[in-house]
């Protein structure tokens, strides 16, 4: 864990920025279990470096946890930080796998960004820490290729 307290179960600040967000972890109960853990966020915003203007996404972060668990308010927060944060669509898909990957260390993890088009076109981008462990169960990330994506 952190030196400070967990934001979980008090009232915390949205941070300003991507950089100073806090994510938190716990340690993992079932260590000893290779399983798969999953978050969506299908309301990821950010903002176009270029423009200004949002730019939105549907993300799936998997991983295979080791010692560690993103404790989950802290991981809301996080991906809220980046609603100011001007960056491209790889930059920020990225940025948030490598960022969850340095905390946990876990056996594995991927991110799928889905994100919504831009000049009519949609860009996903995907990124994984390695090969999955084997005889694990992954389940398709289930967000459809885009037809007004939903």
């Amino acid at each position: 864990m952190t030196d400070t307290p967990l934001q979980l179960g008090r009232a915390t600040q949205w941070p300003a920025s991507p950089e100073e967000a806090v994510l938190d972890r716990v340690p993992n109960p079932q260590a000893d279990t290779l399983y798969v853990a999953r978050f969506t966020c299908p309301e990821f915003t950010s903002l176009c470096p270029v423009t200004g203007q949002p730019d939105f996404a549907h993300l799936v972060i998997d991983y295979v946890p080791k010692d560690w668990l993103v404790e989950s308010k802290s991981l809301k927060l996080y991906l809220a930080s980046f609603r100011n944060h001007g960056a491209f669509h790889e930059g920020c898909t990225v940025m948030v796998g490598r960022r969850i990957h340095d905390l946990l260390a876990p056996h594995w993890l991927r991110i799928g960004g889905y994100w919504y088009p831009r000049g009519g076109m949609p860009i996903d981008v995907f990124w994984q820490s390695g090969a999955p462990p084997a005889d694990i169960w992954l389940p398709d990330q289930g967000v459809p290729t885009y037809r007004g994506r939903g």
